[in-house]
């Protein structure tokens, strides 16, 4: 003990304990760790819901229904052609310019096409913006890198130029032109930052999550019997013991299904049906799946959800996907390439379109109709050649001179009549 020790001794004071588990805690709220992605949304101000659940973009995945309307989404426009081609009547793919190979084939060194515009919409779809480094060489796109939508802060500048700031893990600040950031955003109040459509359907996905927790604590803790047997007397022991090992040996499993129970003792059977409070909470389940999906433009049945338009109706649901599900996004993507990554001549010359044509595939017996119309049988015009319509069906083009042609079949039968007459 020092001079100063004893001149002003220290009070016994208890030892810091380290908190368990190394959580951080915010107003009753743990989080795993400083870099916590949750910890972060929650000190943007979070989105604490009425139903009290705390909704960040990974929590808000964990609901079933959330996970489909993305993956759906972002599958499909992962999965999708997405081509550069040349304006004019041939519609030719640019295949010489080196952005065609960037879109369609590699877009970066760690992912494929599909990878990378499947990751894009998915940022899209969860925080309103998708952005995407262009790296350029001599002038010429060669690679296209998807940078962390929350690391991202567009801004106008005074000169109405846009800038894009970029916070890298470890801390530093770095600022980008316009020219070197993809940007996709959803909708925007401000026509720069895309509104979360999470953010947004919070409520819903808050009393999604809320009712799935509902029914979890109703498994664990719920009685779950089917049923009851009451007798005139009081059972000892014993005779319950017998009674619950005769009823699981006789009537217990599938294979016991439709039996029927023999009673003794005065003893009457009572099945318990479902009460209105459970057919309420399932019906209040159904309907947090229907607003969710309504907030993402994807039909009920694609969910799979049990509809009445599945089945029958399948093709018209696919068509009213892609027609009101997805075009808004095929335009999202096609006008934000047309005007970062091709310059004013360029897109004089090309434009960037999505083959949804692998959506829109009916049966092989709607495909047979129409492709028969379209070669000209049954007295119309036709539209497509014999190779156009190989071409489609992923088939070897054909040698014969006249399948390049447009020329129906009864047209062609005509005119070989004609020169074996005149022979």
């Amino acid at each position: 003990m020092g001079i100063f020790d004893k001149l002003w001794p220290k009070k016994n004071e208890p030892e810091a304990q380290p908190r368990p588990n190394s959580e951080v805690v915010g107003e009753g709220r743990a989080f795993a760790s400083l870099t916590s992605a949750d910890l972060y949304d929650f000190m943007r101000g979070g989105s604490e819901t009425a139903s009290g659940e705390y909704i960040t973009t990974s929590k808000a995945l964990g609901n079933m229904a959330m996970l489909r309307c993305v993956s759906l989404i972002s599958e499909s426009i992962g999965m999708l052609p997405l081509n550069l081609i040349v304006k004019g009547d041939a519609k030719d793919y640019a295949v010489d310019h080196p952005l065609y190979r960037v879109l369609k084939v590699k877009p970066n060194e760690f992912q494929s096409a599909y990878k990378f515009k499947s990751t894009m919409q998915m940022a899209l779809l969860l925080h309103g913006n998708a952005y995407a480094r262009v790296v350029r060489t001599l002038d010429r796109i060669v690679r296209l890198v998807p940078m962390d939508s929350t690391r991202v802060t567009p801004k106008l500048q005074p000169d109405w130029t846009m800038r894009y700031e970029y916070r890298s893990p470890e801390g530093n600040t770095q600022e980008l032109m316009a020219r070197d950031v993809l940007h996709l955003s959803d909708l925007s109040e401000d026509g720069i930052t895309g509104i979360s459509r999470v953010s947004k359907a919070k409520e819903a996905i808050g009393l999604a999550l809320q009712a799935e927790k509902a029914a979890a604590r109703l498994f664990k803790n719920g009685v779950m019997a089917g049923g009851s047997l009451t007798f005139p007397s009081k059972l000892n022991a014993e005779q319950i013991k017998n009674l619950q090992s005769s009823m699981e040996a006789k009537y217990a499993g599938a294979e016991n299904a439709q039996k029927w129970m023999v009673l003794e003792e005065g003893g009457k059977a009572e099945k318990w049906a479902a009460t209105g409070a459970e057919s309420q909470h399932l019906e209040n389940r159904n309907h947090q799946i229907e607003e969710i999906a309504r907030a993402f433009g994807v039909p009920r049945p694609l969910l799979m959800m049990d509809d009445t338009s599945w089945g029958s109706g399948i093709e018209q649901l696919n068509i009213f996907f892609v027609q009101y599900g997805l075009q808004h996004w095929f335009t999202v993507w096609e006008q934000a390439i047309e005007n970062l990554l091709l310059t004013d001549v360029e897109r004089t010359q090309y434009y960037v379109k999505f083959n949804e044509r692998a959506l829109l595939r009916g049966t092989l017996k709607d495909q047979s109709e129409l492709f028969a119309k379209a070669l000209g049988s049954g007295g119309h015009m036709p539209w497509m050649t014999a190779n156009e319509v190989r071409d489609l069906q992923d088939l070897a083009k054909s040698q014969d001179p006249m399948a390049d042609k447009l020329e129906s079949p009864m047209m062609r039968t005509q005119n070989v009549t004609s020169k074996t007459t005149q022979n």
